[in-house]
């Protein structure tokens, strides 16, 4: 299976946050802390350039907090200050203001000296649809400004909103790269809903799923499935899966499809624990 998602108002959107970079102080670019490196626009490095940035790992609390904790330092070693937050629940969100004042420090020191009075900080909220930036926002401004959904591409527009004296936000669509140079990439961004499940076979989805739990998590998966290992024959796999969680289709042949969707849904909804697909030991 080849996945692609580049709906026409990605491409408008790159154009618009290069337009308006020399509006803002800083960047945040938000990436889910299951896949630090897979939810990362590498068309971002492309636009942004120099401007300073701090990575933003938000949905820790769905995330493998060991690795969450390796990927901050590895962030951090690799020149890129990170924080993880749980903006769903507003976790973390003051030390998004504590690192972000510390990244502009040089920049208001120099300001003061000119004797220009500080104002808020101007930041762009950028990343890959499904990320959370629209939750973020509202966090932020503590009410429900920015649209938000459990699908990508929710937000199609920028619009610039203030939180309190501190910080003004300017938020921008979720943006995907043309083309997936690697599709272990798009998998991993398929299974954690970053891509709209239309496009997407969920059946193929699946065995990914369960290859990766195999391989990472193989207690978890035979604690929700009762499988130690899958087998070559993956309809004795789905047929064991289905007859546990009773997926049929008229009470004696297992429904396939019915059984794809529980295990992306179980991947989604944490019923297989807290998850990483990224590994800081495989990069």
């Amino acid at each position: 299976m080849t996945i692609q998602w580049f709906p026409g108002h990605m491409a408008k959107a790159r154009r618009e946050v290069t337009e308006n970079l020399k509006l803002v102080d800083i960047v945040f670019e938000l990436i889910d802390a299951r896949l630090p490196l897979s939810s990362r626009n590498p068309m971002i490095d492309e636009v942004i350039h120099q401007k300073t940035r701090l990575l933003i790992l938000n949905k820790m609390d769905m995330a493998d907090e060991t690795q969450t904790k390796k990927w901050i330092a590895y962030f951090e070693e690799k020149g890129h200050p990170a924080v993880a937050i749980n903006s769903l629940e507003g976790k973390g969100l003051q030390t998004v203001f504590k690192a972000a004042k510390e990244l502009l420090k040089p920049k208001w020191d120099r300001m003061k000296d000119r004797g220009i009075k500080p104002r808020a900080i101007r930041a762009m909220i950028v990343g890959i649809p499904n990320v959370g930036k629209s939750t973020l926002i509202n966090r932020f401004a503590k009410k429900n400004i920015a649209r938000t959904g459990n699908t990508p591409g929710v937000t199609k527009k920028q619009q610039w909103i203030k939180v309190e004296r501190e910080i003004e936000l300017l938020d921008t669509p979720g943006i995907l790269w043309p083309k997936f140079e690697d599709q272990q990439v798009g998998y991993k961004l398929a299974l954690t809903g970053a891509i709209k499940d239309a496009v997407i076979n969920m059946e193929d989805l699946a065995v990914y799923g369960l290859n990766f739990l195999q391989d990472h998590y193989p207690k978890r998966m035979e604690e929700r499935y009762q499988i130690k290992e899958m087998s070559e024959d993956l309809v004795e796999t789905f047929d064991k899966i289905g007859k546990l969680r009773r997926c049929y289709t008229n009470g004696t042949e297992i429904d396939y499809d019915q059984v794809s969707e529980l295990i992306v849904r179980d991947v989604r909804n944490l019923h297989l624990g807290r998850l990483t697909f990224d590994f800081v030991e495989e990069y």
